[in-house]
């Protein structure tokens, strides 16, 4: 042995250990260091996916998933039928026992038309999921007259204007839908309630009726209710445009304001905010008279052609 060899053995152990390059040594280290960063990395992402699928069972979204139909929404209660109800609208049946029920009522208003009144059981309306899984007992209802809808219904009062009755022995009908726009059904059949009215010609503010007044230019003589109104706006609706172009139209609280509407086809008038629906009979003025009980910025839009007809601002 040479007189250097205990040196070089000495400087070997103290870098690491006998016949091992301290380079070596350090590369083995970074590669332990990079195997727990990745092995990290996975577990957060593994905890982020596993959190987004715990997500999907929670409260319902008001949007259904993209290119999906309503009916395709999730949700697991009942059982999704290939029978449909009156309006096309796809029967969810669930049992006798403990399924929703409705029964209508209607009360002559001091003023014009009718107030409804919506006794629901094992139900409960919820309008800030509408769009998302059928969830038991939630949703909404249609309101139709002669099989005809009117309006959706997001509560149990309605106001049904003289104005959209013509005169004579009508039926109307509530039936009740889930948040995905499913029908609620027992033993194949809809679950819905009706009701018989009568229109009659009526003295303004006896309630009852006053006739709808044939197509006719926005110069129409006023309804009873609408004379009522503060304001009155008038709008038009062809070819897809809005006339006069949407705007906003203030209003202070408490006002009266009536919406006169005409559009070229057949569709639903939406207040936001205010739940307020109208529908639109494809050629006819249809009149709405809300009362402006709460302040703020409130869109005007169209349900079929998703047109903004007006804002009101109530201050």
């Amino acid at each position: 042995m040479t007189p250097h060899a205990p040196g070089r053995a000495g400087n070997r152990a103290r870098h690491g250990g006998a016949g091992v390059p301290p380079r070596t040594a350090r590369g083995r280290g970074r590669g332990r260091g990079r195997s727990t960063r990745t092995a990290a990395l996975l577990t957060v992402a593994l905890l982020l996916v596993g959190g987004a699928a715990a997500g999907c069972g929670g409260r319902a979204t008001t949007h259904h998933k993209p290119g999906t139909s309503h009916e395709q929404a999730t949700g697991s209660a009942g059982t999704l039928l290939d029978a449909q109800d009156p309006t096309g609208h796809r029967l969810r049946e669930v049992p006798a026992e403990g399924a929703p029920q409705v029964r209508l009522a209607a009360r002559p208003d001091s003023e014009d038309g009718w107030n409804l009144q919506l006794t629901v059981k094992n139900f409960r309306f919820t309008p800030d999921s509408t769009g998302g899984a059928a969830l038991p007992g939630a949703g909404h209802a249609h309101l139709e007259l002669d099989g005809r809808k009117l309006a959706r219904l997001y509560g149990p009062w309605f106001h049904l204007p003289a104005a959209q009755v013509p005169e004579g022995a009508h039926t109307l009908t509530v039936r009740l839908y889930a948040d995905d726009h499913t029908a609620w059904a027992v033993a194949g059949k809809a679950v819905e309630g009706t009701l018989q009215l009568t229109a009659t010609a009526a003295a303004p503010g006896q309630g009852g009726h006053s006739h709808t007044p044939p197509p006719s230019p926005p110069s129409a003589p006023a309804s009873p209710s609408e004379a009522s109104a503060d304001r009155t706006v008038t709008l038009s609706v062809r070819d897809g445009k809005v006339t006069p172009a949407p705007g906003r139209t203030e209003l202070r609280r408490g006002e009266r304001v009536a919406l006169r509407v005409t559009s070229d086809r057949a569709d639903t008038l939406h207040v936001h905010g205010y739940d307020k629906e109208l529908a639109l009979p494809a050629g006819q003025e249809a009149t709405l008279v809300l009362t402006a009980d709460r302040t703020g910025l409130f869109e005007v839009e169209t349900h079929e052609s998703h047109l903004v007809l007006t804002q009101l601002l109530v201050r």
